[in-house]
């Protein structure tokens, strides 16, 4: 039996690779919860996505690893790809874009409930990151 949530996930993903816009809009519920990031809803998701493709360039690309469902929970573990280009994100406020290559590690959560994620969870590599673009260790308090 194939786990529906995946599906939902495994298909955001390989539409958007492909350009289709409209996957977010079908995918994404209007109000979906960011538990990740202040952006709220689809087009908060959005924004994300157009900030990190403002900070990494509009080559990012992203290998995916695995995604492992069960129920209404999918988790997704994966590594985005891009160069450091600017730094709009909180994350990055006051770094200097460092034109570095770098990979992103990251494990998503999602929840998914009739065919819509409305739920998202994510642990990040942040300092991994940092590293990668000379700003860790911070210097100041």
């Amino acid at each position: 039996m194939s786990n529906e949530s995946k599906v939902v996930v495994e298909s955001l993903f390989r539409r958007r690779a492909a350009g289709d816009e409209s996957a977010i809009d079908e995918l994404i519920a209007e109000n979906m919860v960011n538990h990740a990031a202040g952006p709220q809803g689809r087009e908060g998701w959005r924004q994300v996505l157009a900030t990190i493709a403002t900070d990494f360039g509009p080559d990012v690309t992203i290998e995916h690893h695995r995604f492992i469902g069960d129920g209404e929970m999918v988790a997704h573990h994966m590594t985005m790809r891009g160069r450091h280009v600017a730094s709009t994100m909180p994350l990055l406020a006051g770094v200097e874009p460092s034109d570095a290559n770098v990979s992103w590690a990251y494990i998503h959560l999602w929840r998914v409930v009739d065919g819509m994620i409305v739920e998202h969870w994510a642990c990040r590599d942040d300092v991994g990151l940092l590293r990668q673009v000379g700003a860790w260790p911070r210097s100041g308090p």
